[in-house]
């Protein structure tokens, strides 16, 4: 027994100095970070803004890698699996963080538990908006349409927040829809502005240029007040006389479980430090991006709350796991 207890102890040791070592040393070569959505999508916006931040302060080259798929699922997966050194992170969102639970049957990953939470980056809403051919120039006539013509209104999703914005639009103001699903929210905006689908709430990374534009008219934003990017569009809550309809689409780095807490805190300190940069606020204030810094800790409690909000969205929008 007394062998066994100081073979274990010896091991124990071991691994407590590898760690250290992995932490003193850290980093000595590039990071990956995987952003699990399309090239153009916000998350890779905001992701890539944010690495090239935090290589700054890390001293490596941080490599971005898009594996979109599956609302975020197939990103997620590939870094849950992934060495618990540092050199892998995700640039994670409410889909892969918070709401795949409930929206998926099974996942490939517990979601609650295959990820150590590095920092919360920010937030951001969505606009909800039609192509220019919709015989709907506001919100209200909108659902007009959808109510005189139950399932002829189409509207684009490709993420957890695209798809249950619209669905809980749809629930809380009483009509029916149809969806049509994408792979990426460039892709589905193309199809907007060309007419292959009515509706589409996206963020505003990729939504608001469109709207300045002209290419398709805004009707809302899913926030509970009007944002100062574009402080034309209503509210939803305004537009259609609710009180409780509010959706925005959040971003954060998670690690893979059992990253060495000194790593974690390094990581922490390089996404802060991107927060707090002039250049990362001011390249995503156009997009009504709110940018804030925190502890590992205080996004690990933000994602719980998170996780049960996005629970109650997908079952009040009567969502069907898939």
């Amino acid at each position: 027994m007394r062998f066994g207890s100081r073979w274990l102890a010896v091991l124990a040791g071991a691994a407590l100095s590898t760690s250290l070592a992995i932490a003193q040393t850290y980093p000595n070569k590039p990071i990956k970070a995987v952003v699990p959505f399309a090239p153009g999508s916000a998350t890779d916006q905001i992701g890539r803004a944010f690495a090239t931040k935090m290589s700054e302060t890390l001293g490596q080259t941080i490599v971005v890698d898009n594996k979109p798929g599956v609302n975020g699922m197939l990103g997620a997966d590939a870094v849950a699996k992934s060495a618990p050194d540092g050199y892998t992170i995700l640039i994670g969102t409410n889909s892969t963080n918070a709401a795949l639970k409930s929206l998926m049957k099974k996942l490939p990953y517990d979601q609650d538990t295959a990820f150590t939470p590095v920092a919360y980056m920010g937030s951001v809403p969505l606009i909800v908006a039609v192509n220019n051919d919709v015989p709907a120039k506001t919100l209200r006539e909108l659902v007009d349409l959808a109510k005189a013509k139950p399932n002829h209104v189409t509207f684009a999703s490709a993420s957890t927040s695209q798809l249950v914005s619209t669905e809980m639009l749809a629930s809380m103001a009483g009509i029916q829809m149809t969806n049509v699903p994408y792979k990426s929210g460039p892709a589905a905006m193309t199809d907007l502005i060309g007419g292959q689908v009515m509706l589409f709430t996206a963020d505003f990374a990729v939504m608001l240029p469109q709207v300045k534009g002209g290419k398709i008219r805004g009707l809302a934003v899913t926030s509970t007040k009007r944002s100062p990017a574009i402080p034309e569009l209503p509210t939803v809550n305004e537009a259609l006389g609710l009180k409780d309809y509010e959706l925005i689409a959040y971003f954060a780095v998670f690690a893979p479980a059992g990253t060495p807490p000194d790593v974690i805190a390094k990581l922490n300190a390089a996404v802060n430090a991107a927060a707090l940069s002039k250049d990362v606020q001011e390249k995503f204030a156009a997009i009504g991006f709110t940018v804030e810094a925190g502890s590992p800790e205080a996004l690990a409690q933000r994602n719980k709350v998170e996780t049960a909000k996005w629970a109650k969205a997908i079952r009040d929008a009567k969502i069907e796991p898939q």
